[in-house]
Formats: C-alpha cells, structure tokens, sequence
C-alpha cells in the first residue's frame, strides 16, 4: 500500500526558512513524477513544485528562485526547501506522487497524481 508522510510544516515570520519531507512508502518513486501542492483557505489547491524520472524540476513562478524540490533516493523521501518565506505562501502543503509516466511540462496537473499525503500545515506572519 502507497502510503506519503509529509512532515516538517511551522510557523515562522516571514523571511524565514522551512523544509518539508515527504516520506514515501510502498511506492518506486524515482519511476514518475512527484510533485507538491498547496492550498490556503478559500483558495484552489495549486502546484508548488514538480519533480520528474529524469529529477528534472519544475516550480511555480510565484515560487522560483526561493523554493527547491528534491529527492533522497536512500531515503525514499521527497523534500521542498523553502526560504524567503512571505505570507502568501502560508497553507496546508500537499506531496503527490503519480502511478504512471507523463512528461514533466505536465508537473501542476492534479489529476495525473495518484497518490497524496494528508498536507502539513505552513503559516507565514508579517
């Protein structure tokens, strides 16, 4: 059974730094893309950052420049480091890994994932 642990989500002021993880189990997650999402409240859930088999990523603009997405392959966990936080970038944060192949430039289409961790929750204050 596919199972997607996201941890490392806090509170901080903005301008700090955090880093999620997303531990998967179950799960040959180095095979299709995996990506992270969010959603603040009263907003539709959104892509973050998208990693593919190649391990090549890909970001939102909002979030290029200050986010980074990557894998440990030993550790069979997904991580997104996030510095220069705003407070824009508070909401609950979502990992998601996909069952089949599709090509990177697809990485923000929720659909294609399969399989989605519970979200770990980012607040950002001024």
């Amino acid at each position: 059974q596919v199972q997607l642990v996201e941890s490392g989500g806090g509170s901080v002021q903005a301008g700090g730094s955090l880093r999620l993880s997303c531990a998967v189990f179950g799960y040959t997650y180095s095979s299709y893309c995996m990506g992270w999402f969010r959603q603040a409240p009263g907003k539709e859930r959104e892509g973050v950052a998208g990693i593919d088999s190649e391990r090549s990523p890909s970001y939102a603009d909002s979030v290029k420049g200050r986010f980074t997405i990557s894998q440990d392959n030993a550790k069979n966990t997904l991580y997104l480091q996030m510095n220069s936080l705003k407070p824009a970038d508070t909401a609950m944060y979502y990992c998601a890994a996909a069952n089949f192949y599709f090509s990177g430039a697809y990485w923000a289409s929720e659909w294609r994932y399969k399989y989605w961790g519970q979200g770990t929750q980012v607040t950002v204050s001024s």
